[in-house]
């Protein structure tokens, strides 16, 4: 019989689980000393990604298979869909998970207490992971070529506490539009939202997230003709008044087989812990990420993007004091 782990049961009843192979521990909170990046007690990590065609996901539980490997099966990851960032850091403290995907303008935005946050959060950063591109796609036949255009139209914002949905309002607001009134937002998961784009029932749709995304790959792959992405870089001064964490980018042709890039806003990810989670189960974590690379490529190419170079690129989050040890260790440059 399958053993099914509740990150949730577990952290309510404050007790190890027995059975299903042995003592399972939810990871503890940090006691301070030396960090001696070993962990002793089976110890399970719950990971929130994000929506089930996106990157956050399917890297999620790449990274959950690949924690019992790197680890000689002491640490086990279990992964979960959910709406992304935001949720996922009001879950990660709230103690549902232990791991948590990030965008970095999110996470930016939870330690200041701003935005999506009433009041700062207890989090801090494993490292920078790859780079979010906001993918702004629109319907040819709507006659969209700019954010501001969206007037009146029926707009996909991304799921509900997303860093899409953080996102979408940002550039619509840029564009001087108001996503309460001047939009018929739509605040739809990727899937529906794909399906919508390619049925006519949305006729734009915000997405954030690593390349490829398997969702947008479906809807160029399916309705290329029918769609087109919109330059949003216009925008970036604008951006830029509310998060220094956007840059300009481009999404290469080759991603979505494409007649030339598509430029856009870009924005890095993070993987966030809680501030006072163990050291060693923090370094651990970190060199897992690092040690693992490889088969995490495997199951998306964004993962090519996480490096050492950048690993401490994390302001202003910080980096959790285990992860800082992981990194010192595996050479990343401070």
């Amino acid at each position: 019989m399958r053993c099914v782990w509740s990150a949730t049961l577990a952290l309510g009843l404050g007790v190890a689980l027995a059975g299903c192979g042995g003592r399972q521990d939810v990871a503890g909170t940090d006691t301070g000393g030396d960090v001696s990046c070993e962990v002793t007690t089976d110890t399970r990590i719950g990971i929130a990604t994000g929506n089930s065609t996106g990157v956050y996901f399917a890297l999620g539980n790449a990274y959950a298979e690949q924690l019992a490997a790197a680890t000689n099966q002491k640490v086990k990851g279990t992964a979960a869909e959910t709406g992304a960032s935001v949720q996922n850091i009001q879950q990660l403290v709230g103690g549902t998970y232990q791991v948590a995907f990030s965008l970095a303008d999110t996470a930016a935005d939870a330690v200041q207490g701003k935005g999506s946050f009433t009041a700062p959060q207890p989090i801090q950063a494993l490292s920078r992971i790859y780079t979010n591109y906001t993918q702004v796609v629109a319907r040819k036949d709507a006659g969209i070529t700019s954010v501001a255009d969206m007037r009146g139209k029926a707009v996909s914002t991304g799921s509900p506490k997303s860093g899409t949905e953080v996102i979408a309002n940002r550039l619509l607001q840029s564009a001087g539009l108001d996503p309460a009134k001047d939009v018929k937002a739509q605040r739809l998961d990727l899937q529906k939202t794909v399906d919508g784009m390619k049925d006519g029932s949305i006729d734009a749709m915000f997405w954030s997230g690593g390349l490829p995304t398997p969702g947008i790959t479906d809807l160029f792959t399916t309705s290329g003709d029918q769609v087109a992405f919109v330059d949003i870089t216009p925008l970036l001064p604008k951006m830029n008044e509310v998060s220094p964490a956007y840059e300009a980018g481009a999404i290469p042709a080759a991603t979505y087989a494409l007649a030339a890039d598509a430029k856009t806003i870009v924005v890095p990810n993070l993987l966030l812990v809680k501030d006072d989670l163990d050291a060693n189960v923090a370094c651990v974590l970190t060199k897992a990420l690092f040690d693992r690379k490889p088969q995490l490529e495997q199951a998306n190419a964004a993962a090519k993007e996480i490096s050492l170079e950048t690993a401490r690129q994390t302001d202003p989050v910080t980096l959790h004091r285990g992860a800082d040890k992981a990194l010192t260790d595996l050479g990343a440059p401070a």
